[in-house]
């Protein structure tokens, strides 16, 4: 029977959330292709930064083993080095926070435009139908003139 992989490439069964943390480091290295020692370099670096156990122990999300990766392909593929790394992914979470608030704003965004038409029309139901507008435009003009004064 073939297994299922998760997003993050690890098996769907054996993650609950993305950010739950609950790969030791050696599982961790091992998921990653990345040696237990990188992961403590790239932790000190600020480049991922695994949960803790109560013990005070590392505890890697499948989130964080997706990074290790990232970090791992743009450092070996891309050639960038560790302070550009920390720098792209900084500004992805940058990015994932403003996405997250442009989502917000345009929701609430709509909820206004409901409210408002929802308002206009309540407006417009309240309108007397017996007063007819009139437009000045087309309106009589009766012209007499005035009488001369000699």
């Amino acid at each position: 029977m073939a297994s299922r992989e998760h997003e993050s490439g690890l098996p769907s069964g054996s993650v609950t959330e993305p950010d739950s943390p609950v790969f030791v480091i050696s599982v961790a290295a091992q998921l990653s292709g990345l040696h237990a020692q990188t992961l403590r370099s790239y932790d000190r670096l600020g480049l991922v930064s695994p949960g803790r156990s109560a013990g005070g122990g590392r505890r890697y999300s499948a989130r964080d083993i997706a990074l290790l990766r990232e970090v791992q392909r743009l450092s070996q593929e891309e050639g960038v080095n560790l302070a550009g790394i920390k720098r792209i992914i900084e500004l992805e979470q940058l990015v994932d926070e403003l996405r997250a608030q442009l989502d917000e704003m345009a929701s609430q965004l709509l909820a206004a435009h409901s409210a408002v038409e929802q308002t206009a029309a309540t407006v417009h139901a309240s309108y007397r139908r017996d007063l007819v507008p009139v437009d000045r435009r087309q309106a009589l003009v009766v012209w007499r003139p005035r009488p001369r004064r000699d």
